[in-house]
């Protein structure tokens, strides 16, 4: 290594960085703030620092007297107090000048700077600031009395409110008092009131909500005074953060202090440079650097280098006094404080055509990732080993963390799925199946096979289900042992063996690692197709409703009177054939309603009964039904649209936040429950939910347990290994696929999952629902979606302005084994279900389809914004991030291509050939391995991801690069290696020289 003194320029001086590569120094330009703070912020310190509540306070006059009074406050954004003095604005980004900033600069070098004082009261630090300047020669001592004087006058805080308030106000119970920060409460405790007594009505303030437990303050003093000719400015960090009576709005202690009083006839300047250290202490960055100063040569670093990144909006195409509303996700500071970016810091703000590094939008996006989980051990069962003892320190907590409120709403929105997915499914499979699996089964099965897999897997978070190419194989299957004489249900317990068996053969050699080549090009079809399924299905069950129940198109009001439907008695030649096929008695009497068959008036007869006994109906309304069908929309489209709205009414802002997200949890509940009861007040027999009442097969014929021989040839036992091979591919796709979907980054999941787990219990579950005859079922992508979303955490404690942090997804195993045991004692439950309107449950249906479809689409360049893209001009299209590096016209082509091949998928899937879904989906991975051919890396980098073997690819023509590089080098290293080491210490000395040399 080669120590180079810092680099020296005749216009100024600039630290250098020597770097070492390849035995040449390198001089890499870093700014002396970038410098000092990377010394600073380099310091090891395991705990992070609090948390900054800085409040400002103006000097005003009220009648004779001066006080202080709170004008603006930031936990991250800034509040004003509004001019009205009775509320405080919406929290916005803080905007200053450049010249308050720099004003802010020069107060801190000529003011006074005291760091780690040992003050206990407020008196005693303003003593201390006094003491020091006129040591320093900066204040007269005849001032010392009437600046102790204004900076100890009482603290007036904003608690004034209006007279009308909303509703939301009134509920808050402690709102209006809870503010208030009289000294005299402070003096209270002065006299020994014990602190929990006097605090506690301020812990029940709201806004203390918004503030962390460990959070301190830093208080910011500004006013003018006519017997100053020159700035008091004062900075001071407390050794230990102390409150200072009644110095803060809040209970929390002080660590900062900023003092500016000056001159009278600059408020406005005065007010400016106050905003600009408050916002300062509240920057990320800054706040780190005032807690580490060592000195005033640090605070003015870190002025230095927050100048270095701010971004100036010319005046005259910008209003200063907009309000720039708070960005809904704030980007994280910790690239800013680590000590690698302040090392390779580009100084955006101060290099001028410098190609010193990349500029933030010359970054590539971040590599395709799927976690440790699906590497390839080598090992036999070793990545189902490697999942057991990753899940087995969770298991305890996967179910205490359930009992939560929001696990209620999840339970009730998956169990309503998954009843009338199982419904669905059953009595398709029972039409498929001439009985042998029916509606009863699918419940059993359901039940039985989601709490094994949600007690038991890897990722409990995925919910099983019966899915379509599963349906198509079990009708095709049970068609080809109709024709040919074999029994269906002996045949398919075969076929489910060795499926179980090739399952284990899958887990035991890792095969699961070949998912993490499916990269977004892959998820977004499946999942896309599998919503689109959803969405589909859910409005053909609607339309069907239209078709059973016609709506009534050719009525007219104003022929009321000439509607009617009579029953008329059946003539001559049409009695004699009834009564040859109705015996009649021998005394010529009916006991028809008690009346004789020669004198029954067939007016007062129903329409059944006049149909049944011969009658005919003549009559324009006789076909006349009720517009079930227009309910049934209503309920279906009514259901939809109540959800998506109540979904959405936590960013609503009406009502608290508490009222807010207990309506948007329990969305799905509460419009149910509505349009059943909606559905109950009009009374019109709509199609309701049917649930099988007595727990028994559905086809008489056959029990609860299949035998596996006595009823086909030995050789079929062997031949299903071939069907079997490929229920084992579309299980291992669809299986694996869903969990990668589930399992992504973006969810943040922090107990880690199973694929091969996974894999293995849906093969045990294979076999022994094969034995008891029950439907196979595989991870559902849709309502494991649907799952994740009502799952779905955020931070309750956020800064006033800031939006509600994702923290992550609650990780547990008690709802999902809730909702299936739910579905499993759902034929005790009928009395209740059968109230239920089937639209309602359609509408379920559309909302978990769409609500997927947008769940699958987490990038910014999503699929769908991508396809977006087609119908907006240029100057209206949304700025992402790939529309930078990437040619419209590319991203046009990449997405017809994603749009073919899901139009391909969706003509297959209506087909027979369906069956051969999971080879389609292998068809996706030969796509996007052809795109490469078409799409160069750098574009697939933006708009996919690129594949893990190009990554391997290009490393190793990377290294082999360099090999070659470093064998052409060997040879003269040992003579080039002097001559560097010499040149590089001619040069250094040259610089010396120059810094020797300069004047001064």
């Amino acid at each position: 290594n080669h120590r180079c003194p810092p680099g020296v320029t005749i216009a100024s001086i600039k630290v250098c960085q020597a770097v070492m590569m390849s035995d040449v120094c390198v001089f890499v330009p870093v700014s002396p703030a970038a410098e000092r703070l990377r010394y600073i912020l380099g310091e090891d310190d395991d705990m992070p620092n609090p948390t900054l509540f800085t409040e400002m306070d103006t000097l005003q006059q009220d009648g004779d007297e001066l006080e202080w009074k709170e004008s603006a406050r930031w936990v991250k954004f800034e509040e004003k107090v509004e001019d009205g003095g009775e509320r405080w604005s919406k929290p916005h980004v803080s905007t200053l000048s450049l010249h308050s900033l720099f004003e802010l600069r020069t107060c801190l070098q000529t003011g006074t700077v005291v760091l780690d004082l040992e003050g206990y009261s407020l008196p005693q630090i303003v003593d201390e600031i006094i003491e020091r300047q006129i040591d320093e020669g900066m204040l007269s001592p005849d001032l010392r009395e009437k600046i102790s004087f204004v900076l100890l006058r009482k603290h007036r805080h904003q608690t004034k409110k209006p007279i009308h308030r909303s509703l939301a106000d009134m509920g808050k119970a402690s709102g209006g008092g809870a503010r208030e920060c009289p000294s005299a409460l402070w003096s209270r405790m002065a006299i020994g009131i014990p602190i929990h007594i006097i605090v506690l009505p301020k812990l029940r303030n709201k806004f203390m909500k918004k503030i962390p437990r460990d959070a301190e303050a830093s208080n910011v003093l500004v006013g003018e005074v006519d017997f100053l000719d020159k700035p008091f400015v004062a900075f001071v960090r407390l050794a230990q953060a102390t409150t200072l009576g009644g110095l803060t709005e809040v209970p929390v202690p002080t660590r900062f202090l900023f003092i500016l009083l000056g001159p009278t006839g600059k408020a406005k300047s005065y007010n400016q440079i106050g905003r600009a250290i408050a916002t300062l202490m509240v920057d990320d960055l800054f706040s780190d650097v005032a807690y580490k100063a060592r000195d005033r040569e640090d605070l003015i670093a870190g002025i230095d280098e927050f100048l270095d990144e701010v971004i100036v909006l010319p005046p005259g195409e910008w209003d200063p006094k907009i309000r720039i509303e708070p960005p809904k996700k704030v980007p994280t500071a910790d690239k800013r404080k680590s000590v690698h970016s302040l090392n390779e810091l580009g100084q955006p703000n101060g290099t001028a055509g410098g190609s010193g590094g990349h500029a933030e939008d010359e970054e590539m996006p971040v590599a395709h990732e799927l976690g440790e989980e699906l590497a390839h051990t080598g090992r036999f069962c070793g990545g189902l080993f490697l999942d057991m003892k990753r899940k087995l320190p969770w298991f305890p907590s996967d179910f205490y963390e359930g009992f939560h409120i929001q696990s209620i709403s999840a339970v009730l929105f998956i169990y309503l799925g998954c009843i009338t997915n199982a419904i669905t499914f059953g009595g398709l499979l029972g039409d498929a199946t001439d009985n042998y699996q029916g509606v009863m089964e699918s419940f059993l099965g359901t039940a039985l096979s989601g709490t094994v897999f949600c007690m038991f897997s890897g990722q409990p978070l995925i919910i099983l289900s019966s899915t379509g190419p599963i349906l198509i194989f079990e009708k095709l299957l049970f068609e080809f042992s109709k024709n040919n004489g074999i029994d269906y249900m002996e045949l398919r317990l075969w076929i489910g063996i060795h499926s179980c068996i090739q399952c284990f053969l899958l887990v035991a050699t890792d095969a699961s690692y070949i998912i993490k080549y499916m990269t977004r090009f892959t998820e977004e079809g499946f999942s896309s197709l599998i919503s689109f399924i959803f969405i589909s299905d859910a409005i053909k069950k609607m339309m069907g409703s239209f078709k059973y129940y016609p709506i009534n198109t050719d009525f007219k009001p104003d022929y009321v009177t000439a509607y009617k439907c009579e029953c008329l008695a059946p003539d001559p030649m049409a009695s004699m054939i009834f009564n040859g096929l109705v015996p009649v008695p021998t005394d010529n009497t009916s006991s028809l309603f008690g009346l004789n068959i020669t004198d029954l008036d067939w007016s007062q007869l129903s329409k059944k009964e006049c149909v049944k006994y011969g009658g005919s109906l003549v009559g324009n309304t006789c076909k006349y039904v009720p517009d079930l069908a227009l309910m049934s929309f209503i309920l279906f489209f009514g259901t939809y649209s109540m959800t998506v709205s109540l979904k959405k009414f936590k960013f609503s802002r009406y009502f608290p936040t508490k009222l807010r997200k207990l309506i948007s949890d329990f969305s799905i509940f509460m419009a149910i429950m509505t349009f059943v009861g909606l559905d109950r007040l009009i009374g019109l027999k709509t199609p309701k939910l049917i649930v099988p009442t007595e727990f028994k097969p559905t086809r008489p014929d056959r029990g609860w347990i299949v035998l596996p021989f006595g009823k086909n040839p030995w050789w079929v036992y062997l031949a299903s290994f071939v069907p079997a091979l490929l229920v084992t591919i579309l299980i291992f796709m669809d299986q694996q696929i869903s969990a990668v979907i589930v399992n992504r980054k973006e969810n943040k999941l922090r107990k880690g999952c199973g694929y091969h787990l996974d894999l293995f219990w849906v093969g045990v579950l294979m076999a022994v629902c094969s034995f008891l005859g029950l439907p196979w079922y595989v991870a559902a992508t849709v309502i494991s979606i649907a799952h994740i979303d009502s799952l779905k955490m955020e931070s309750e404690s956020s800064a006033p302005g800031e939006q509600p942090q994702f923290l992550g997804v609650r990780e547990q195993r008690l709802t999902g084994i809730l909702v299936f045991v739910l579905t499993g004692v759902s034929i005790f439950l009928a009395p209740v279900l059968q109230f239920i309107p089937m639209p309602v449950l359609y509408g379920v249906f559309l909302y978990m389809g769409v609500a997927s479809l947008s769940g699958i689409q987490v990038y910014a360049f999503s699929f769908w914004e991508r396809i977006k893209l087609y119908m907006m001009p240029s100057k209206y299209q949304p700025d992402f991030p790939f529309l930078r590096h990437v040619p419209l016209r590319r991203v046009h082509l990449f997405t017809l291509v994603q749009i073919i091949c899901l139009a391909v998928l969706w003509v297959l899937k209506s087909t027979v050939l369906a069956i051969l879904f999971p080879v389609m989906i292998l068809g996706l991975l030969v796509v996007r391995k052809m795109l490469d051919m078409v799409f160069s890396q750098h574009d697939l980098a933006w708009i996919d991801d690129i594949l893990p073997g190009k990554d391997k690819k290009k490393d190793k023509k990377k290294g082999d690069k360099d090999d070659t590089k470093k064998k052409d080098k060997k040879k003269g290293r040992a003579d080039d290696s002097k001559d560097k080491v010499r040149n590089v210490k001619i040069y250094c000395h040259q610089l010396a020289g120059l810094e020797q040399k300069k004047p001064g």
